[in-house]
């Protein structure tokens, strides 16, 4: 009986024993889903990407490199050798100017806040970014940097269509002030992202594709200094006096730098080391050759000979159009649209600049403002999904093409307005112009007390 009971009791303790280490094996199953849902939360936290890194600290020297030396000696070739020094001490300038700027208000401005609109104060001379600080996957202080070689290039460019004419030091308070009020809040509406990497500037909610630069760069830049152009009014001896550049080795040499730098300028801004990177460079390249070639025979077939100025112009008109493109397109893509802003751009350097009668001296406008025009438009054209994650007009999303012109109308009337305000303000209070006798003279000797000789 109590031997009976024994087993009985056993057995009631091994089935409870089994149905205990069921229920665990069941708890334990049940729980594995849970647990794999919360293991990419745990990942999603960022942590620094070496690879990444190194590759964003090369591509911020490359997008200086653009600046001083390249932008530097593409416009010192082609001013008269008596203004040589002063348009390249330009850029010089502003490389410092827009440097100490984006430190103290400018970066915080453009990448900062949850406005749509405008960024905030928090990273106000650069407070709170330490070692430690990320940006997704790299330092911040790299992504500062990199983004600053693009707030430094903006406003460089600009100088190509008042070449010239502009006194040294309007040209240093217009920079200022435009770079805080114009490229700094163009710069947020487009790139700034909340927390989560959504769009948080109201031309990205938009849907607005940019992915280097088209509207934040080229047609900001190419505007401001088409409205410059217009403030100012043209040389003087413009259409009469012989304006040719005077050194076009420089001008190579410069266009050479600007053409190797720009795979920073496009690839870097994927801000990874990954495919799309490695896309962006190749459509970078395969454009850039396009639009040399077909500026030189648009060139060679209605004036008989392809100039050497004309193929450098081609290329950067090329690098110009294919940077709101580049993370979005592929190489189908990017060859269409070098033809396209070769053939473009030579058409608004040459017959509409002498039409409207506007002296842009070094085609600042026809190239960069007329270039990212071209090449925002065909973007919402060419958007290969697989790529950039947004199909444009070829896959079936034709409403992306009304987005990007109402990106470029947006930016264009932004930049127009506000740059002429800040113009007519400089002009009113210090001027903006050098006198006649010093255009004369030259603005080397004139405003600088040196010469080439």
């Amino acid at each position: 009986m109590i031997h009976r009971l024994r087993s009985t009791m056993l057995g009631a303790g091994s089935a409870l024993g089994a149905a205990l280490l069921s229920s665990a094996a069941w708890a334990q199953e049940a729980a594995a889903p849970a647990a794999a849902a919360a293991a990419p939360a745990a990942a999603a936290a960022p942590t620094l990407d070496t690879g990444a890194t190194a590759w964003m600290l090369t591509s911020s020297a490359l997008v200086l490199l653009m600046t001083i030396p390249g932008v530097a000696l593409f416009y010192g070739g082609m001013v008269r050798k008596k203004n040589v020094l002063a348009i390249m001490a330009q850029s010089f300038a502003i490389t410092a100017l827009a440097t100490v700027l984006w430190a103290v208000v400018g970066y915080s401005l453009a990448f900062t806040g949850d406005n749509p609109y405008i960024g905030g104060f928090s990273r106000v001379l650069l407070d709170g970014l330490e070692k430690g600080t990320l940006s997704g996957t790299i330092p911040e202080s790299v992504f500062w940097a990199f983004q600053c070689t693009f707030a430094i290039i903006t406003p460089a460019l600009i100088t190509g269509a008042f070449a010239d004419r502009m006194k040294f030091s309007a040209l240093l308070v217009f920079i200022a002030l435009w770079s805080i009020v114009v490229y700094a809040p163009i710069a947020h509406w487009v790139w700034s992202l909340d927390s989560s990497g959504a769009a948080l500037g109201f031309l990205g909610k938009m849907g607005v594709l940019d992915f280097a630069g088209g509207t934040v760069v080229h047609i900001n830049a190419g505007v401001a200094g088409l409205v410059a152009a217009l403030v100012l009014g043209p040389r003087k001896g413009y259409g009469t006096d012989n304006m040719a550049p005077h050194n076009l080795t420089l001008s190579i040499i410069g266009a050479s730098l600007l053409w190797v730098g720009w795979f920073g300028f496009n690839a870097g801004s994927a801000v990874a080391a990954d495919g799309r990177a490695g896309m962006a460079f190749l459509v970078t390249h395969i454009a850039t050759a396009a639009a040399a070639l077909s500026w030189a025979f648009a060139e060679w077939i209605l004036r008989k000979k392809p100039s050497v100025l004309g193929l450098i112009s081609g290329a950067v008109a090329g690098l110009v159009a294919i940077t709101p493109a580049a993370g979005f397109v592929g190489p189908k893509g990017a060859l269409v649209i070098g033809f396209a802003a070769g053939v473009g751009c030579y058409w608004a350097s040459t017959w509409l600049k002498h039409a409207l009668k506007y002296d842009d001296s070094l085609d600042a406008f026809g190239v960069h403002g007329v270039g990212g025009i071209i090449g925002a438009i065909l973007t919402g054209v060419f958007a290969v999904e697989a790529i950039g994650g947004t199909a444009g007009a070829l896959e079936g999303n034709s409403g992306q093409v009304l987005t990007q012109v109402w990106g470029v109308l947006i930016t264009t009337a932004y930049t127009a307005v506000v740059s002429y305000v800040l113009l007519k303000l400089v002009d009113w209070t210090i001027g903006l112009r050098v006198t006649a006798e010093e255009e004369r003279e030259g603005l080397d000797i004139a405003l600088h007390g040196e010469t080439v000789h």
